[in-house]
């Protein structure tokens, strides 16, 4: 499934995306309300959680504007606003269900599952790349139906490199993903991590699929240009 998340606080929209991604949504971002109407006109999601504030246009208007253009997809809109002539002012403008600021990630996730059983469309199952298949139920990975033996954080990297093969994924983004944002963690902390996984993506006979871009981070396979 795919996803669009517009909202303009940054890490806020980050750990968004990072919740669903780990999910098994494919999820792309926009930072305010005429970025967001710009991506629906060039890929097509099954849903969208629109922060109700947000620049230039906010969410209500984003949400009747697409819903007025005959977008048929899930609307979830994520607001501080409580009251109950708000609420209703939302859903009348498109949206499908609401959900009120701070909210817990696993929320947001059952609420995005019953969007998703209205839309009846699949989540995505697995993840696959040169013999490498993330099962996002089992939240396992495998090479050549061999499973890894991987702890939390040799998981979460390498599902990380599976979901965006071939793209550079940079140290910071990466040891936020792993050891969470605002961790302490050094640079020689993640290269150590990155030589076990490659050690275990060995023992189960990969080829060296993680590679590394000097001064950046890293990459899963080869780019092509």
């Amino acid at each position: 499934m795919r996803v669009l998340i517009a909202e303009d606080d940054q890490r806020l929209a980050k750990m968004l995306r990072l919740h669903l991604e780990r999910a098994g949504y494919q999820v792309d971002v926009a930072i305010d309300g005429i970025d967001a109407l710009d991506q629906c006109q060039t890929f097509r999601y099954d849903l969208l959680v629109l922060d109700w504030m947000m620049p230039h246009k906010s969410g209500i208007e984003v949400a009747a504007e697409l819903r007025k253009n005959r977008f048929e997809g899930g609307i979830l809109m994520l607001t501080a606003r409580d009251t109950e002539i708000d609420l209703v002012h939302g859903l009348d403008s498109g949206a499908d269900d609401y959900l009120v600021k701070p909210f817990q990630s696993n929320e947001l996730l059952a609420r995005l599952r019953a969007l998703s059983r209205r839309q009846k469309k699949a989540f995505v199952d697995t993840v696959s790349y040169q013999g490498l298949e993330l099962d996002v139920s089992s939240q396992t990975i495998s090479y050549n139906q061999h499973p890894l033996e991987l702890t939390r954080r040799e998981f979460e990297f390498l599902s990380l490199l599976l979901r965006r093969p071939e793209q550079v994924m940079g140290r910071e983004l990466i040891i936020e993903v792993v050891w969470g944002i605002g961790a302490d963690v050094t640079d020689n902390a993640l290269d150590a991590l990155v030589r076990l996984v490659r050690k275990k993506l060995e023992a189960v006979g990969a080829p060296a699929l993680i590679k590394t871009v000097r001064g950046f981070g890293y990459r899963l396979g080869d780019h092509h240009a």
